[in-house]
């Protein structure tokens, strides 16, 4: 099995086909789309293919440690995570043959007029575990 990110962007990925803002949804189509990915984790849940998931709220902060009693900093004029990264599911598959499928179905979620988004989701392998090294005399 791998575990693989599926990284749901605002902004940064190539535009989506129904690319209509979430801000400008109807309530219905809120309700749509989040009963969509609920549904498509409980399936995974049912297959052992799913470990979590989580939608990001607008807020955030950049942070960096710059010394002793130094106020963290943020980071500009780029783009903030916070801009960007709308949320993520992580999977454990055979494969990234899977992913890539999952990653398919996933962005076909309803948008705006209930239609599919086909947004891009970006796939991303998780580092495996380091290799454990046995005293062997």
């Amino acid at each position: 099995m791998a575990r693989y990110l599926l990284l749901k962007h605002y902004r940064g990925a190539p535009a989506a086909v129904n690319d209509v803002p979430m801000d400008q949804w109807t309530p219905q189509e809120i309700e749509d789309h989040v009963r969509y990915m609920s549904d498509f984790a409980a399936r995974l849940e049912s297959t052992g293919e799913y470990v979590d998931s989580q939608a990001l709220a607008p807020e955030g902060t950049f942070v960096r440690y710059d010394g002793e009693g130094r106020p963290p900093v943020t980071d500009g004029p780029f783009a903030e995570t916070k801009d960007l990264i709308a949320g993520w599911m992580i999977i454990d598959v055979d494969g990234y043959e899977r992913a890539l499928a999952l990653a398919g179905e996933l962005s076909a979620a309803p948008g705006a007029g209930g239609k599919p988004i086909h947004e891009w989701l970006e796939i991303r392998p998780l580092l495996g575990a380091s290799p454990t090294v046995t005293d062997c005399h």
